[in-house]
């Protein structure tokens, strides 16, 4: 999992990251992170109930890589669902793009 355009637009230069070690279970809608930028302090949600089975090491070294390469080298962790509901609740890519299109 990972940050959008979305939020990445609106946090300015990330300063530090905090995530669960994997092996954590987290419940889908509690905070499982945190994010600190230039311009705010927020709380990452889990999208899905599951346990955490990768944490992005590239993000504790350089977290500013969360909002400069949030589609590549910039996720955030990894959750295996403990749920399918939940994931089938979740939108797709295209669904999100509808709802937040991207300015260009």
């Amino acid at each position: 999992m990972g940050f959008t355009h979305v939020p990445c637009s609106c946090l300015g230069d990330v300063v530090y990251a905090e995530f669960p070690a994997p092996g954590t279970e987290v419940l889908a809608g509690e905070p499982i992170g945190l994010v600190e930028s230039s311009v705010a302090v927020c709380e990452v949600v889990a999208p899905v109930s599951g346990v955490v089975v990768d944490v992005n090491p590239a993000v504790e070294g350089s977290p500013e890589t969360i909002t400069t390469d949030p589609f590549e080298g910039g996720w955030l962790l990894a959750i295996r669902p403990s749920d399918p509901e939940e994931v089938g609740a979740l939108l797709s890519g295209e669904e999100y793009d509808r709802l937040f299109p991207a300015e260009e």
